[in-house]
Protein backbone atom coordinates (compact mmCIF):
# COMPACT_ATOMS: atom_id res chain seq x y z
CA UNK A 1 0.00 0.00 0.00
CA UNK A 2 3.10 2.24 0.95
CA UNK A 3 4.75 1.86 -2.36
CA UNK A 4 1.52 2.85 -4.24
CA UNK A 5 1.05 5.85 -2.59
CA UNK A 6 4.44 6.72 -2.89
CA UNK A 7 4.03 5.87 -6.74
CA UNK A 8 0.47 7.73 -7.42
CA UNK A 9 2.42 11.02 -5.98
CA UNK A 10 5.55 10.25 -8.04
CA UNK A 11 3.10 10.17 -11.20
CA UNK A 12 1.16 13.64 -9.58
CA UNK A 13 4.00 15.37 -9.20
CA UNK A 14 5.32 14.67 -13.30
CA UNK A 15 2.15 15.79 -14.24
CA UNK A 16 2.29 19.08 -12.99
CA UNK A 17 5.28 19.56 -13.76
CA UNK A 18 4.67 18.70 -17.40
CA UNK A 19 1.47 20.82 -17.51
CA UNK A 20 3.92 23.94 -15.57
CA UNK A 21 6.35 22.97 -18.76
CA UNK A 22 3.44 22.99 -21.23
CA UNK A 23 1.80 26.24 -19.68
CA UNK A 24 5.52 28.04 -19.76
CA UNK A 25 5.96 26.74 -23.47
CA UNK A 26 2.62 28.38 -24.43
CA UNK A 27 3.41 31.60 -22.93
CA UNK A 28 6.73 32.01 -25.07
CA UNK A 29 4.51 31.16 -28.19
CA UNK A 30 2.00 33.60 -27.06
CA UNK A 31 4.70 36.31 -26.78
CA UNK A 32 6.51 35.57 -29.42
CA UNK A 33 3.36 35.95 -31.96
CA UNK A 34 2.24 39.33 -29.96
CA UNK A 35 5.51 40.60 -31.32
CA UNK A 36 5.76 39.79 -34.35
CA UNK A 37 3.23 39.69 -37.87
CA UNK A 38 4.93 37.11 -40.13
CA UNK A 39 8.79 37.84 -40.37
CA UNK A 40 8.20 41.45 -39.26
CA UNK A 41 8.73 42.99 -35.75
CA UNK A 42 6.37 45.43 -34.45
CA UNK A 43 7.57 49.06 -33.35
CA UNK A 44 7.60 48.82 -29.76
CA UNK A 45 8.65 51.89 -27.70
CA UNK A 46 11.88 50.78 -27.25
CA UNK A 47 13.24 51.39 -30.94
CA UNK A 48 11.20 54.63 -30.38
CA UNK A 49 12.95 55.68 -27.58
CA UNK A 50 16.11 54.85 -29.67
CA UNK A 51 15.11 56.56 -32.46
CA UNK A 52 14.60 60.55 -30.35
CA UNK A 53 17.58 59.74 -28.88
CA UNK A 54 19.38 59.38 -32.61
CA UNK A 55 17.35 62.55 -33.57
CA UNK A 56 18.70 64.51 -30.66
CA UNK A 57 22.18 63.28 -31.43
CA UNK A 58 21.97 64.54 -34.77
CA UNK A 59 21.26 67.29 -33.95
CA UNK A 60 23.97 68.24 -31.38
CA UNK A 61 26.03 66.45 -33.73
CA UNK A 62 25.36 69.05 -36.59
CA UNK A 63 26.18 72.08 -33.88
CA UNK A 64 29.51 70.42 -32.93
CA UNK A 65 30.38 70.23 -36.86
CA UNK A 66 29.41 73.92 -37.18
CA UNK A 67 31.13 74.88 -34.13
CA UNK A 68 34.34 72.94 -35.36
CA UNK A 69 34.47 74.02 -39.15
CA UNK A 70 34.09 78.07 -37.80
CA UNK A 71 37.16 77.41 -36.01
CA UNK A 72 36.57 80.66 -34.12
CA UNK A 73 36.10 83.13 -36.65
CA UNK A 74 32.43 85.11 -36.80
CA UNK A 75 29.93 83.96 -39.92
CA UNK A 76 27.31 86.54 -41.37
CA UNK A 77 24.16 86.85 -39.69
CA UNK A 78 22.68 89.71 -41.25
CA UNK A 79 19.95 87.98 -43.87
CA UNK A 80 17.15 85.98 -43.15
CA UNK A 81 18.75 82.98 -45.47
CA UNK A 82 22.41 83.40 -43.16
CA UNK A 83 22.24 80.23 -41.26
CA UNK A 84 24.17 81.80 -38.11
CA UNK A 85 21.40 83.99 -37.23
CA UNK A 86 20.29 82.80 -33.50
CA UNK A 87 16.76 80.47 -35.03
CA UNK A 88 17.68 79.59 -37.89
CA UNK A 89 20.98 78.28 -36.31
CA UNK A 90 18.84 75.89 -34.28
CA UNK A 91 15.92 75.54 -36.90
CA UNK A 92 18.92 74.50 -39.55
CA UNK A 93 20.15 71.81 -36.91
CA UNK A 94 16.43 70.28 -36.95
CA UNK A 95 15.87 70.44 -40.71
CA UNK A 96 19.24 69.15 -41.57
CA UNK A 97 18.58 65.70 -39.70
CA UNK A 98 14.63 65.28 -39.81
CA UNK A 99 13.69 63.77 -42.36
CA UNK A 100 14.89 60.29 -41.05
CA UNK A 101 12.17 60.93 -38.34
CA UNK A 102 8.61 60.73 -38.11
CA UNK A 103 5.97 61.15 -35.28
CA UNK A 104 4.29 57.37 -34.59
CA UNK A 105 0.73 58.92 -34.71
CA UNK A 106 1.58 60.29 -37.89
CA UNK A 107 4.11 58.45 -39.96
CA UNK A 108 2.97 59.92 -43.31
CA UNK A 109 3.75 63.40 -42.15
CA UNK A 110 7.39 65.30 -42.52
CA UNK A 111 8.37 66.98 -39.40
CA UNK A 112 8.24 70.77 -39.05
CA UNK A 113 9.56 72.80 -36.39
CA UNK A 114 7.79 76.07 -35.31
CA UNK A 115 8.26 79.44 -36.31
CA UNK A 116 8.52 82.05 -33.32
CA UNK A 117 5.23 83.21 -32.25
CA UNK A 118 4.33 86.78 -33.74
CA UNK A 119 4.48 89.72 -31.93
CA UNK A 120 1.04 90.52 -31.48
CA UNK A 121 0.04 86.96 -30.51
CA UNK A 122 3.60 87.27 -28.08
CA UNK A 123 0.94 90.00 -25.51
CA UNK A 124 1.30 90.99 -23.31
CA UNK A 125 4.83 89.76 -23.13
CA UNK A 126 7.42 90.20 -25.48
CA UNK A 127 8.50 88.84 -28.59
CA UNK A 128 10.37 86.00 -28.28
CA UNK A 129 8.65 84.35 -25.37
CA UNK A 130 7.90 81.03 -27.70
CA UNK A 131 6.77 79.27 -30.67
CA UNK A 132 3.47 79.19 -32.68
CA UNK A 133 0.92 76.48 -31.74
CA UNK A 134 1.64 74.54 -34.49
CA UNK A 135 0.24 69.98 -33.56
CA UNK A 136 1.26 67.58 -34.27
CA UNK A 137 -0.78 66.21 -36.76
CA UNK A 138 1.07 68.79 -39.10
CA UNK A 139 4.54 67.18 -38.47
CA UNK A 140 5.56 69.51 -35.13
CA UNK A 141 7.36 66.60 -32.58
CA UNK A 142 7.90 69.40 -29.98
CA UNK A 143 6.14 70.35 -26.86
CA UNK A 144 6.03 73.03 -24.35
CA UNK A 145 7.62 70.82 -21.65
CA UNK A 146 7.79 73.78 -19.55
CA UNK A 147 7.63 77.96 -19.43
CA UNK A 148 8.30 80.90 -17.33
CA UNK A 149 6.40 84.07 -17.53
CA UNK A 150 7.02 86.80 -15.38
CA UNK A 151 3.84 87.05 -12.93
CA UNK A 152 3.51 90.83 -11.83
CA UNK A 153 1.32 89.73 -8.79
CA UNK A 154 4.64 87.84 -7.47
CA UNK A 155 8.17 89.57 -5.59
CA UNK A 156 10.49 89.52 -7.71
CA UNK A 157 12.28 86.92 -5.67
CA UNK A 158 9.36 84.69 -5.54
CA UNK A 159 9.86 85.03 -9.64
CA UNK A 160 12.88 84.65 -9.56
CA UNK A 161 12.65 81.34 -7.41
CA UNK A 162 10.09 80.28 -9.97
CA UNK A 163 12.82 80.97 -13.29
CA UNK A 164 15.03 78.62 -10.88
CA UNK A 165 12.64 75.86 -10.78
CA UNK A 166 12.30 76.29 -14.38
CA UNK A 167 15.86 75.91 -15.10
CA UNK A 168 16.59 73.02 -13.34
CA UNK A 169 14.14 71.03 -15.73
CA UNK A 170 16.53 71.02 -18.79
CA UNK A 171 16.98 68.07 -20.08
CA UNK A 172 19.70 66.80 -23.21
CA UNK A 173 18.41 67.91 -26.77
CA UNK A 174 15.38 70.54 -25.17
CA UNK A 175 14.94 73.79 -27.70
CA UNK A 176 15.14 76.72 -25.77
CA UNK A 177 13.58 80.23 -26.75
CA UNK A 178 14.11 83.46 -24.67
CA UNK A 179 12.88 86.96 -24.61
CA UNK A 180 15.68 88.61 -22.69
CA UNK A 181 17.89 91.40 -21.72
CA UNK A 182 21.39 89.98 -20.86
CA UNK A 183 25.44 91.08 -21.41
CA UNK A 184 25.75 90.44 -24.71
CA UNK A 185 21.99 92.04 -26.01
CA UNK A 186 18.35 92.25 -26.03
CA UNK A 187 15.37 90.53 -27.56
CA UNK A 188 14.50 86.83 -28.47
CA UNK A 189 16.89 84.37 -28.86
CA UNK A 190 17.53 80.63 -29.47
CA UNK A 191 19.25 77.81 -28.09
CA UNK A 192 19.79 74.00 -27.48
CA UNK A 193 20.78 72.50 -24.44
CA UNK A 194 23.30 69.75 -24.68
CA UNK A 195 23.19 68.13 -21.59
CA UNK A 196 20.70 67.82 -18.58
CA UNK A 197 20.66 70.75 -15.87
CA UNK A 198 23.85 69.79 -13.63
CA UNK A 199 22.95 70.21 -9.79
CA UNK A 200 26.25 69.99 -8.86
CA UNK A 201 27.49 73.46 -10.44
CA UNK A 202 23.65 74.60 -10.12
CA UNK A 203 24.18 75.31 -14.35
CA UNK A 204 23.37 74.20 -17.93
CA UNK A 205 25.40 73.67 -21.13
CA UNK A 206 23.94 74.44 -24.67
CA UNK A 207 25.07 75.20 -28.29
CA UNK A 208 23.45 78.64 -30.42
CA UNK A 209 24.77 81.14 -32.78
CA UNK A 210 24.68 85.06 -32.21
CA UNK A 211 24.29 85.18 -28.63
CA UNK A 212 27.95 86.75 -29.29
CA UNK A 213 28.98 89.07 -32.58
CA UNK A 214 30.30 91.60 -33.93
CA UNK A 215 29.77 93.97 -36.90
CA UNK A 216 31.87 93.77 -40.02
CA UNK A 217 31.38 96.25 -42.69
CA UNK A 218 28.01 97.32 -41.51
CA UNK A 219 26.54 93.66 -41.47
CA UNK A 220 26.13 91.61 -38.32
CA UNK A 221 28.62 88.59 -37.68
CA UNK A 222 27.99 85.46 -34.74
CA UNK A 223 29.79 83.15 -33.10
CA UNK A 224 29.12 79.77 -32.97
CA UNK A 225 28.88 78.48 -29.28
CA UNK A 226 29.21 74.68 -28.65
CA UNK A 227 29.15 73.31 -24.95
CA UNK A 228 29.09 77.14 -23.76
CA UNK A 229 28.14 76.87 -19.82
CA UNK A 230 26.61 79.20 -17.35
CA UNK A 231 25.25 79.15 -14.20
CA UNK A 232 21.16 79.54 -14.04
CA UNK A 233 21.34 82.41 -12.09
CA UNK A 234 23.00 84.11 -15.04
CA UNK A 235 19.49 83.24 -17.78
CA UNK A 236 17.49 84.23 -14.36
CA UNK A 237 18.92 87.89 -14.72
CA UNK A 238 18.30 88.12 -18.07
CA UNK A 239 14.74 86.42 -18.73
CA UNK A 240 12.86 87.00 -15.38
CA UNK A 241 11.87 90.72 -15.91
CA UNK A 242 8.19 92.24 -16.20
CA UNK A 243 6.83 91.14 -19.72
CA UNK A 244 9.46 88.68 -20.76
CA UNK A 245 9.79 85.17 -20.39
CA UNK A 246 11.10 81.51 -21.45
CA UNK A 247 9.98 77.93 -22.83
CA UNK A 248 11.39 74.90 -22.72
CA UNK A 249 10.11 72.51 -25.81
CA UNK A 250 11.31 69.01 -26.17
CA UNK A 251 10.61 66.14 -28.57
CA UNK A 252 7.98 63.75 -27.55
CA UNK A 253 8.99 60.32 -26.97
CA UNK A 254 6.98 58.60 -29.83
CA UNK A 255 9.37 59.30 -31.88
CA UNK A 256 10.46 56.97 -34.43
CA UNK A 257 12.28 56.47 -37.82
CA UNK A 258 10.53 57.39 -41.08
CA UNK A 259 8.84 54.03 -42.82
Amino acid sequence: MKKFITLFVCILLLSLSASAETLSLEEMLGAQEASMIGDEPIMTEAPASAAREDLISRILGTAKTLYDNAGGKAKRAQYSGDIYVCKNFTVHLFRENCDDFRIAAYPDVPLVIPNNQKKADCAPYVYGVEWQDVSAAEGNPFYAAASFRYDANLSKEENREKAREFLRQVKRGDYFQMAANYYYGVGAHSMVFIADYDPQTDSVHWTDSNMKGKSIGGERYAYVQYDAVKEIDWFVDAFCRSKYGATLYRLRDDIIYAP
